[in-house]
């Protein structure tokens, strides 16, 4: 198999670069490879049902498949199956759903000991395709779903500590309890040393209306170190007609304490923005069947990079190879149905990276 060193030189030579180097200031939290590399993700975990069949409307699906996701479950998932070190905090019904959850978690090697059980709420519910037009259809069931009813008395406080990154998403700043458990969870992560990795991931269909949902997501902005986005997320939390513009991410949405802001474009591949240089990485072409779970395919990429060593933010070349990886990452997840069921492995990504630049 060809070494990872020897394929990104090979990839590298036919990428741009704008922008330059230098290193981060000396008081800045860097990283360096004998450290805690685990990353801990909190948020919501449910089933995902996805039709057998692509490119028809919910009502249309002749039948469904069952497959365990959310976003920050899957980013857990996605950094084990790249060979790193992850963990999920969150709640799930006492039901077979949620036993099932948390099964997926353990048989995925991420360490399920911050996941609690609702005896009175259900596990969550989401029916999810992709239609011919390419959109996608969401229906959740969730009223309330027990991710919804983690309390702060429930945190796993030890292995929060314990994390060199803490990840999380929006969908846990709808609703009380949650809300306040995620600003406490966000506390105790920036009092222990850990980089705070930020991925909005808007559901606007949870959220009680638009203007709820830009208010919740920008809540928590500038407490965020690494933050993924998309463009039609900048869309919708700017107001502007072109997400494609650098000047809309560095006047609107970055912020002074920001080490990586990063914007995904589907197969078009990644923006990335630090305070030193900002680029864009190409992406990786494949025919989809479900593009569920590949932004989280993307974040689990990139995260697993980074706590192996945070300083790869300093050095842009070694950040585009990274980009790449992530890149590759999120195109091997959409090649299945499913969320967890299609997250690649380190091998995986790697082969397939030779096999498309070959």
């Amino acid at each position: 198999m060809i070494s990872t060193a020897l394929l990104f030189a090979m990839l590298m030579a036919s990428l741009d670069t704008t922008g330059g180097s230098e290193d981060l200031s000396s008081n800045e939290q860097g990283g360096s490879v004998d450290k805690n590399s685990l990353v801990v993700c909190f948020g919501e975990m449910l089933i995902d049902f996805v039709p057998t069949v692509g490119g028809v409307s919910l009502a249309e699906a002749p039948a469904f498949k069952k497959a365990p996701g959310g976003a920050p479950a899957n980013v857990a998932v996605g950094i084990s199956r790249l060979g790193g070190s992850s963990a999920f905090i969150g709640k799930v019904g006492d039901d077979d759903f949620g036993h099932m959850l948390a099964n997926t978690l353990k048989e995925n090697n991420v360490d399920n000991s911050g996941v609690r059980f609702d005896h009175s709420a259900r596990t969550a519910l989401a029916f999810v395709t992709l239609r011919a037009d390419g959109e996608r259809e969401f229906l959740f069931f969730r009223h309330p779903s027990a991710d919804m009813l983690l309390r702060e008395s429930e945190l796993e406080i030890n292995l929060i500590k314990q994390a060199r990154i803490f990840h999380y998403g929006s969908i846990s700043l709808i609703d009380e309890p949650c809300r306040s458990t995620h600003h406490a969870a966000m506390g105790i992560a920036r009092k222990s040393g850990c980089i705070l990795s930020y991925d909005p991931n808007l559901r606007l269909p949870l959220w009680p209306s638009e203007e709820a949902a830009r208010k919740g997501i920008m809540s928590i902005w500038d407490e965020a170190d690494i933050i993924k986005i998309s463009a039609d997320e900048i869309r919708f939390l700017t107001g502007v007609d072109d997400p494609y513009d650098d000047n809309v991410v560095l006047n609107k949405l970055f912020h002074p304490n920001l080490k990586l802001l990063v914007v995904t474009e589907g197969s078009e591949g990644c923006r990335y923005f630090t305070k030193e240089f900002k680029g864009r990485v190409a992406g990786v072409k494949v025919k989809p069947v479900d593009t569920t779970g590949a932004g989280d395919a993307f974040v689990s990429g990139i995260l697993n990079s980074l706590a192996s060593d945070l300083n790869i933010i300093q050095d842009e070349k070694r950040l585009r190879e990274a980009l790449l990886f992530a890149n590759a990452c999120g195109a091997l997840t959409v090649t299945e149905r499913g969320a967890i069921p299609a997250l690649p492995t380190n091998e995986a990504v790697l082969q397939f990276l030779a096999k498309v630049t070959a």
